[in-house]
Formats: structure tokens, C-alpha cells, sequence
């Protein structure tokens, strides 16, 4: 009996709050700071989906056959009249893919779907980005540590500086 084993696709792994709070702090100290800058307002730090809408989508890909979703890095035109508040602020599109060996390595192609009489990609947008989306709960008078990940004082020159 021939046993064929399957190769996994995983490429990420679970790490620590030191380790996010590293990545985040390096972020904003060197792209999001820029970012602000340029379109004159504080740009999104962070994009938030439910988990029911990433499981509809995780499942949605699946019954098209991918096996991934890529999350590109986008941001929304200067003149996003659906959201105004969203305009020019970066954001994440969740794209299904499903995986391909080449010669390179593997692939991950995006998927493409009938919509009608169009074909279209299998992609997700539109989460709650912050800012404009973010309220922050107040610090619990008994506790030392809240939660905030990458809270960091960022120097913005002649600006002055942020607490972000």
C-alpha cells in the first residue's frame, strides 16, 4: 500500500508580547510616523475582524479550494467617499489563494471566482481600522499593565512628539 504524506503549509508561528510589542514599537517608529506625516493625519495602526466574519471567509475560500489567504497591505484612495474617515489610511485585504509548487518553490495564487457574469478575486475588506476606529478603555486602577501593546513615544521632529 503506497502512503502519500501530505506537506504542510504552515509558515507562521505564535510569539510572545515582548516580541509583538518589538515589531509594533519598530513600525511606528519607522513607516507609521512617515505614513502620518504624508497624508496629514494619523494613519491606521491596526485592522480588526470578528471571528465570525474571518470563519464565513476561511470557509467561503475553502468550498473555492484555497488552502491560504495572503493579507496584502493596501491602503484607501485620497477621495474613499464610502468611508470618508477611512481615506488615505492603510488597511488589509484578505485575498484566498491556493498553493502551487513550481520550480521557484511554492506559489500561492490568488483565486478568482464567477460573480454573475464577472469573474472576480476572493478577497475581504472593509475591517475596523484604528484610528478613527479605536476607543481605549481606561487603565484599571489596579493594574500595572493593561494590554498596550506598543504604546511608544514617537518623535516627530519640529511636531513635537506622540504617544502612540
Amino acid at each position: 500500500m503506497l502512503t502519500i504524506q501530505k506537506k504542510s503549509l504552515k509558515s507562521g508561528k505564535y510569539v510572545n508580547t515582548a516580541y509583538v510589542d518589538s515589531i509594533v514599537r519598530t513600525y511606528k517608529q519607522e513607516r507609521w510616523v512617515h505614513n502620518s506625516a504624508r497624508i496629514g493625519k494619523e494613519d491606521s495602526l491596526s485592522t480588526w475582524y470578528s471571528i465570525e466574519e474571518l470563519e464565513e471567509f476561511i470557509n467561503t475560500a475553502k468550498m473555492h479550494g484555497a488552502d491560504g489567504i495572503k493579507f496584502y497591505f493596501a491602503a484607501y484612495p485620497s477621495d474613499f467617499t464610502e468611508k470618508p474617515e477611512y481615506a488615505g489610511r492603510q488597511t488589509l485585504a484578505l485575498v484566498a489563494t491556493k498553493s502551487k509548487e513550481m520550480e521557484e518553490g511554492t506559489g500561492h495564487k490568488d483565486i478568482y471566482v464567477q460573480d454573475g457574469d464577472a469573474t472576480t478575486i476572493l478577497a475581504y475588506n472593509f475591517g475596523k481600522i484604528c484610528p478613527p476606529s479605536c476607543p481605549v478603555p481606561p487603565k484599571p486602577a489596579d493594574a500595572d499593565d493593561w494590554g498596550g501593546i506598543g504604546i511608544t513615544i514617537v518623535d516627530r521632529g519640529e511636531q513635537g512628539m506622540t504617544l502612540v
